[in-house]
């Protein structure tokens, strides 16, 4: 894979958060905020419906050179062209996703251990989700927080990129990249507003000062 990828602020999508408004509006706000790369999770759609959607979305993104990454399905990851895929601990594994797709795309994998972390880093991932950084109601088959300090933990080992999710706004954003966190990763902080755009500025400006923080300076 050889795009640049950007992973400051990744939003991952939950259409029961949208309201009266479109995704492809709120997609659209949130990369004039400032969002650098977008996961599309569908967990009930059909599988046409989901690659409709996605083939809808790649085309909102694709003027901007935003990666579109797809939760868990790597048929529609493939079928639609994203840049990229995530899977969770029972997805499919990242060492299967790996061999399917070689280095044609971004494998992106959630964790939330050391131990977790070290074995998706071994299976070729390309970056992480540690997860959950704080509590968040956001998912309820979550395990339990990890914390800064275990998000400390998880930079320290592993060399590629890694993404806090996980109850993460405009007001803790800066601990976690000061961390050493290479971006956020939000759901309801952009999706659940009012104004997409506005919150994507606001957490922008948050990574920005994180970055700034000398706890960041002695992680990087």
């Amino acid at each position: 894979m050889h795009m640049q990828i950007d992973y400051s602020l990744y939003l991952v999508t939950d259409r029961r958060m949208t309201g009266n408004r479109s995704l492809i509006e709120i997609i659209e706000e949130s990369i004039a905020g400032g969002v650098t790369i977008v996961q599309l999770r569908e967990k009930h759609a059909s599988t046409r419906e989901f690659f409709d959607l996605a083939v809808a979305v790649r085309e909102i993104l694709k003027p901007h050179r935003i990666p579109l990454i797809i939760n868990d399905r790597l048929d529609v990851a493939l079928a639609c062209g994203a840049e990229g895929v995530h899977v969770g601990q029972s997805d499919m594994q990242c060492r299967i996703v790996r061999r399917i797709v070689d280095r044609k795309m971004i494998v992106g994998v959630s964790v939330s251990t050391v131990e977790e972390a070290l074995a998706a880093e071994a299976d070729g991932a390309d970056y992480l989700g540690v997860s959950p950084v704080f509590n968040t109601p956001t998912k309820t088959d979550t395990p339990e927080a990890t914390g800064l300090q275990g998000l400390q933990k998880i930079r320290q080992t592993v060399n590629i990129p890694i993404v806090g999710i996980g109850g993460i706004h405009s007001a803790n954003a800066a601990q976690v990249v000061s961390c050493g966190a290479d971006g956020i990763a939000v759901v309801s902080a952009i999706m659940a507003s009012s104004e997409p755009r506005g919150a994507a500025r606001s957490l922008r400006a948050a990574i920005d000062s994180g970055r700034f923080a000398p706890e960041y300076r002695s992680q990087t």
